[in-house]
């Protein structure tokens, strides 16, 4: 049976492949907040470690994304398409940089028009070229000028839905009168969408991974528990054409084969952790049960905190003996790679991959080939800020400019990669950290940002608990305590 990251990652690699390394000419908002402040040498206090890196990876999105039509490149500086759940991410992260000072109101509010607008009006259709969806859906990436459909990729349910937070947070935050056009679109863009049509190829009406106008809906639906639960969610609390109870029910079914551990360390298992960080960007699961969790005994948020320590300790253990993972150096999520084909580690041949998804093997959907990626760690500040904390400090003060840049921690590095005369994917061989990324890429920054927002004032949280479609999706799939009651 084809694997999920097969399935997922095969085909965003290769949209990669087209992409040539060096520079990207997108220009930056003529408004964009002063340079960043070059990397700070030595210990750094965790408070003032954090703001950095928000504020650093804020400027990512504010500096990088078109402001013409809001698009947000899925990667920099290698030359990149746009991505829509990165663009998601980039209306979320706004707001962040307005409650901070880092930008004004009405320069996100300008950008943020600018993207509603484009998504809004751009073609929509079942052409195989000339559009940038259908059935109210995107393409998963799309020109980032033209905001056509790139290549062939396909028209995704879960992209579109990360995208749809984005603008469903927007359009709860900006609400004052002159805001009312943000408002208006994005509840129009979010009710075109024609949920039921992704789901009629199951029988348990879960919904397809993805439609391409020249084969159809791609076979595989989303089920069991990963990044697409905020599908569900969103797709049960749409205004009109929404799913039913029984689509929540079908992405349930299979939870059975994904339990780990015991005690307390019992939890919903998934290898790559941005599938127990991304839906809780935007929803606060604390508190709140469906029936799986009500029998559990515990809510999401406390199984990611669980998933969170898992992480860390897998590393401690090490059962791979990779170079550099500790009880403070971990982090294993869907993330850029070496690529470079076999190595030697450790007196053993090792494969090394490029862009895929990374779990501790002993998880759902894990793979391992010493590859880290900070975001892992960072973005799980709320969850677990006591192992987070060290871990940020840990990764900023052993490798420092190695892997801390421009815009924060660059999306990942592989220390037990060190092979300077084989060759590897974009990167370069550092002394200190080994194969390191060249690029930052839009999903993995998005949620450090949110996520470190969301542990100090509870900003994205606070603001999607009071949108109605949130409210009514979570009730229609189970939901009950907590901030529902």
């Amino acid at each position: 049976m084809l694997d999920r990251r097969q399935l997922l990652f095969a085909g965003t690699a290769a949209l990669l492949g087209g992409c040539s390394a060096g520079g990207m000419s997108g220009a930056p908002s003529n408004a964009a907040p002063p340079p960043s402040p070059s990397p700070t040498p030595g210990p750094i206090a965790t408070a003032d470690l954090f703001t950095d890196i928000q504020q650093r990876t804020f400027r990512f999105f504010w500096e990088r994304s078109n402001p013409a039509n809001g698009l947000m490149p899925d990667r920099w500086p290698t030359p990149s398409f746009a991505s829509i759940a990165a663009t998601g991410f980039a209306l979320t992260v706004y707001p962040i940089g307005v409650k901070n000072g880092w930008i004004t109101r009405d320069q996100a509010r300008d950008r943020t028009l600018a993207a509603l607008r484009f998504f809004w009006t751009a073609p929509q259709g079942d052409a195989p070229t000339g559009t940038a969806g259908y059935k109210g859906f995107f393409y998963h990436f799309l020109d980032k000028d033209s905001g056509l459909r790139y290549r062939q990729n396909e028209l995704s349910s879960v992209d579109t839905s990360w995208l749809l937070a984005g603008m469903l947070f927007a359009g709860q935050f900006y609400d004052r009168p002159e805001e009312a056009e943000i408002r208006d679109l994005s509840a129009k863009i979010y009710a075109r969408c024609d949920w039921r049509w992704f789901q009629q190829q199951d029988a348990q009406k879960r919904v397809s991974m993805g439609w391409h106008p020249e084969s159809g809906f791609i076979a595989r639906p989303w089920f069991g528990y990963t990044e697409g639960q905020i599908v569900y969610i969103l797709a049960l609390g749409a205004p009109d054409l929404h799913l039913d109870k029984d689509a929540y029910d079908g992405w349930c079914s299979t939870y059975p084969d994904s339990w780990r551990g015991s005690g307390a360390t019992r939890h919903l298992g998934f290898g790559p952790h941005f599938g127990h960080q991304w839906t809780q960007c935007w929803l606060d699961m604390r508190g709140i049960r469906d029936a799986t969790m009500r029998d559990a005994g515990f809510d999401y948020f406390e199984n990611s905190r669980r998933a969170t320590y898992w992480q860390r300790d897998y590393a401690t253990r090490n059962p791979g003996k990779w170079v550099g993972y500790a009880q403070d150096i971990w982090g294993l999520t869907a993330c850029d790679g070496p690529g470079g084909g076999q190595g030697i580690v450790n007196g053993t041949e090792r494969q090394f991959n490029g862009y895929s998804a990374r779990g501790p093997v002993d998880l759902p959907d894990g793979y391992d080939d010493g590859t880290i990626a900070p975001t892992a760690a960072i973005a799980s500040l709320p969850f677990a800020p006591e192992i987070v904390e060290p871990a940020a400090q840990a990764l900023h003060a052993r490798y420092g400019s190695a892997i801390y840049g421009q815009y924060g921690f660059l999306d990942a590095f592989n220390p037990s990669f060190t092979f300077a005369d084989q060759p590897h994917d974009h990167g370069t061989i550092s002394a200190t950290a080994g194969w390191v990324d060249s690029d930052y890429l839009g999903i993995d920054q998005g949620p450090i940002v949110a996520m470190i927002e969301n542990h100090r004032s509870g900003l994205v949280w606070e603001t999607m608990r009071s949108h109605p479609a949130i409210r009514r999706g979570l009730t229609r799939a189970g939901f009950t305590g907590g901030w529902l009651g």
